[in-house]
């Protein structure tokens, strides 16, 4: 636990206002997630079934993009409460949204191998041709919503 408190003391104040930010808001979107439909959290977001459009971002939002995605990769690792997959990618899109930087997060679904006739879930987000959350072993889930917001 020291070295941990020395590593995010050796961070720029950027970085720790970003982590502080993220944890916050994964906190946010957890009790979210407990207590409002799925359907009343992405009734802002533009839903489609299909793959998300890439959006060109420039250097400077590509550089925030990739700072949000650390925090909350970050964050998610050191929160009391479950930060899994669906809080992360929710957590992204109001940090990203807030900036006006426009992305997509992804939900996917895939057989689980372990338990027979069940199924897993799997959220991740994506911001221009970047990964932002959620990315290891997207691969293996089936797309079947996509949620997209533009800047502001």
């Amino acid at each position: 636990m020291l070295s941990n408190i020395k590593k995010f003391a050796q961070l720029p104040r950027k970085e720790k206002r970003l982590f502080w930010e993220a944890y916050w808001t994964l906190g946010v979107m957890r009790a979210a997630i407990l207590r409002i439909p799925f359907k009343n959290l992405t009734r802002s977001l533009q839903h489609s079934p299909k793959k998300g459009k890439s959006v060109m971002l420039n250097e400077e939002q590509k550089r925030t993009a990739l700072a949000i995605g650390r925090a909350i990769e970050r964050a998610a690792l050191h929160t009391p409460w479950e930060s899994a997959c669906l809080a992360q990618s929710l957590a992204a899109q109001k940090m990203l949204k807030k900036r006006g930087i426009p992305g997509v997060f992804y939900l996917g679904v895939a057989k689980d191998n372990e338990v027979e006739e069940k199924m897993k879930a799997h959220a991740w987000t994506e911001c221009g041709e970047m990964i932002l959350t959620g990315g290891r072993g997207h691969e293996a889930f089936t797309v079947v919503s996509v949620f997209g917001w533009t800047e502001k």
